[in-house]
């Protein structure tokens, strides 16, 4: 069975056969991949009122434990945001009433950042959403192809990092 990229890598070769285009193989089933799994999960939030923004966020934060808080500076890192944008995002949640800011006691120029009750319980009912939306995405890989596909992709982030 050929797909898009089969089709897309068979007109290339044609047209320049001198080029080696298994890179491009690669590259372009993962954008595709990823274009057709963000997808998915954007349904998958939508139905919580959830962006996966304001998700990558609040999960930053219950993945700490209690008291599910960080420094500003270090969820803008965890986030791989700028401080502005993350400053930015902060400023969103909380005005949904689903994070909490307050001064840093060890840095008083910095912001501690935390979950809020509501933050927490729609986080918790995120998180069982999105994995249950990934099992579905990959019901159709054998464990070993999981296993096989994760540590490829983490080779390959890893050398692009």
């Amino acid at each position: 069975m050929q797909d898009r990229i089969d089709k897309l890598l068979a007109q290339w070769s044609a047209e320049r056969p001198e080029l080696d285009c298994s890179g491009l193989d690669v590259v372009a089933r993962l954008q595709d991949a990823a274009k057709m799994l963000r997808r998915d999960e954007d349904e998958a939030l939508e139905t919580l009122g959830l962006k996966m923004w304001e998700y990558d966020v609040l999960s930053v934060l219950r993945r700490q434990g209690d008291p599910y808080e960080l420094p500003a500076t270090e969820l803008a890192r965890e986030t791989l945001l700028s401080a502005g944008a993350m400053t930015n995002r902060i400023d969103r949640l909380e005005t949904k009433g689903l994070v909490n800011r307050a001064t840093d006691p060890d840095d008083r120029r910095g912001v501690l950042v935390s979950l809020s009750p509501a933050g927490r319980a729609l986080v918790d009912e995120a998180i069982e959403a999105r994995l249950n939306i990934a099992d579905d995405q990959v019901a159709e890989l054998s464990h070993e192809e999981r296993r096989a596909i994760s540590s490829g992709l983490r080779k390959l982030i890893a050398a692009a990092g």
